[in-house]
């Protein structure tokens, strides 16, 4: 079990002490089996980890999937890497094309140099929601993105969400300042974008729960994180926004 799955038999014993894997039965001398059942949760894990979350976070979300067939839970997971390739896929290719803009001594526009980041599957319903003038100029700003700026807009994000996992599982509340001080990055990070006022980031925060798409993005089938980001925003709008 543990040479197929790339872990260590240590990291299989610590799994079932805390609950998180418990084998299908174990015989005398403290041999662990394993079945089809514990395969697959194993596979969970694993990817939920991938996804950046804690032990702590990972054990909650499995208890809250636990009335989703083992079908819907990993459709959702495999949704969130199919995005996640199509991402670096594009990065690559960005990447590639400056190695060749470099080699042949030719100049590139910003819009090619972030082309990578700035790749919108959401653009046309933007457009749609916002008006062409809200999104043109989110596309002006990113134009005349710094290299630190494209650096901040392509982790930014994903730091957030990192950071309010463990926060969350700890049970603190989103008025605390370690959690605040990650959404003040959250919303220097969409002012890179545009610039939201109270009304506004408060919208986006009622997004992130409601759109199905966004939800799965940031809490990778946590939607409790994606909760609790929420909350964290609207704290953050009423206390630090205009309206």
């Amino acid at each position: 079990m543990a040479r197929e799955a790339g872990v260590t038999s240590r990291t299989l014993r610590h799994y079932h002490a805390i609950g998180l894997l418990t084998p299908a039965w174990t015989a005398e001398g403290g041999r662990r089996y394993y079945e089809q059942e514990q395969l697959l949760r194993l596979q969970r894990i694993l990817l939920l980890r991938e996804l950046g979350l804690g032990l702590d976070a990972v054990a909650e979300v499995l208890s809250r999937q636990g009335h989703d067939s083992a079908v819907e839970v990993l459709q959702r997971h495999r949704d969130w890497l199919v995005r996640e390739r199509d991402r670096l896929d594009r990065l690559v290719h960005t990447v590639d094309t400056t190695i060749c803009n470099i080699q042949e001594g030719r100049e590139m526009t910003p819009r090619k140099v972030f082309a990578g980041f700035e790749t919108n599957p959401y653009e046309a319903e933007a457009r749609q929601r916002w008006g062409d003038a809200a999104v043109d100029a989110a596309d002006q700003r990113m134009q005349g993105w710094s290299d630190d700026d494209a650096e901040q807009a392509r982790t930014g994000y994903v730091r957030v969400h990192e950071g309010l996992a463990p926060l969350k599982a700890a049970g603190v509340p989103v008025t605390d300042q370690r959690v605040q001080d990650l959404i003040q990055l959250h919303y220097e990070v969409t002012c890179l974008f545009w610039t939201p006022n109270r009304e506004a980031y408060q919208g986006l925060a009622q997004m992130y729960v409601e759109d199905e798409r966004f939800r799965a993005n940031i809490g990778g089938g946590d939607d409790a994180l994606v909760e609790y980001l929420r909350d964290a925003m609207l704290v953050y709008a009423d206390q630090r926004l205009d309206g």
